[in-house]
């Protein structure tokens, strides 16, 4: 699983005018599924984002999680991160996994972050989405279970 971690003082995601998903201060995650990943992929990626301490304690360092500031996480599912651009212009998709793998882990993926305590607005999976978000730093995080687990 890939993951590009976001952290927002808002963010929301909208699908055919409609808000589906909306948090404050906190992560909006994009999050990728390759082939082979799995639960245990899964609960590492949940657990790491759950913990990372990346908002500001009072002495301005990059010290608390988001149960610290009561953030939230909002999870936005993007086969894309697979893409490939090694050849040519138009990016190839084979390294991200099928729909019917993906859409179940990522809605595990969000059920864990949930089971650690934090609260959860998700995206919807396979729509066209509208993704709003105000990055707060700007800080951004690339994680990846392939480099996290092995």
């Amino acid at each position: 699983m890939r993951a590009v971690v976001q952290r927002v003082s808002e963010a929301s995601v909208t699908v055919e005018g409609r808000v589906v998903g909306e948090i404050g201060r906190g992560f909006l995650v994009l999050l990728g599924v390759t082939h082979g990943d799995g639960e245990e992929e899964a609960r590492v990626l949940a657990r790491k984002i759950a913990h990372l301490r990346v908002f500001e304690d009072d002495a301005g360092k990059m010290n608390l999680a988001l149960a610290d500031v009561g953030g939230s996480v909002l999870v936005v599912s993007q086969f894309t991160l697979y893409g490939d651009t090694r050849r040519g212009r138009r990016p190839g998709f084979t390294d991200a996994a099928p729909p019917d793998v993906a859409e179940p882990l990522v809605a595990r993926f969000a059920g864990l972050l949930r089971e650690e305590g934090v609260p959860v607005a998700e995206g919807q999976f396979q729509a066209h989405m509208q993704v709003r978000l105000c990055n707060d730093g700007p800080v951004t995080l690339i994680l990846d279970t392939a480099e996290m687990m092995h």
